[in-house]
């Protein structure tokens, strides 16, 4: 690598740890206990999304539909055991359960996905834009009082840093070059 990408490189990095330190100075936002439909259309809580976990990843997916937002998810399958080692996870979209369920076992997926097929989650974490959902993350934190509180929040798209194929692309002599993910290769 030449000097100025070695430059570069430390910038980010030093915006990355700022950025890192501002979300943890971010006030932690009390969330009510939201009701999902998991599997079968049993009801699920967010409460219960912890399980014994403290902390909880969402992932706000837009569904089916998005073969973006299935190229995030087919990523963090590899990552799973590492992720739930930490904390708990799910992915939630406003696919129907069943639609959920086949969509995931075409996948692979093994993280547990819930339906939040009336929006009103993903419409107060702040992911629907012009009545459209939209892909990102939570973090969540079941508080000593019981209480459940965001703690971290960001959304996802091409060159983020949530989904590995795009810093390598980049290196790539003409990046993407037009590429754009597909459900089957």
């Amino acid at each position: 690598m030449d000097t100025e990408i070695q430059q570069i490189e430390k910038e980010i990095f030093a915006l990355k740890q700022k950025r890192t330190e501002a979300r943890r100075r971010r006030p932690h936002e009390e969330v009510r206990n939201y009701t999902f439909l998991g599997p079968g259309g049993a009801s699920i809580s967010l409460e219960d999304l912890f399980g014994q976990k403290q902390d909880l990843l969402v992932v706000h997916n837009m569904g089916k539909r998005c073969s973006y937002c299935t190229l995030w998810a087919d990523g963090f399958q590899g990552l799973l055991p590492h992720l739930e080692d930490r904390a708990a996870f799910v992915l939630v979209s406003p696919d129907d359960p069943q639609t959920q369920v086949e969509f995931a076992a075409s996948r692979g997926w093994e993280f547990r996905v819930v339906s939040d097929q009336e929006r009103a989650f993903t419409q107060d974490m702040g992911y629907v834009q012009d009545g459209d959902v939209w892909p990102g993350v939570s973090a969540f934190r079941k508080g000593e009082d019981g209480k459940i509180y965001r703690t971290g929040t960001t959304f996802l798209g091409p060159g983020d840093d949530y989904c590995s194929v795009w810093p390598l692309f980049d290196m790539l002599a003409k990046g993407p070059d037009g590429w754009e993910p597909k459900y089957i290769y």
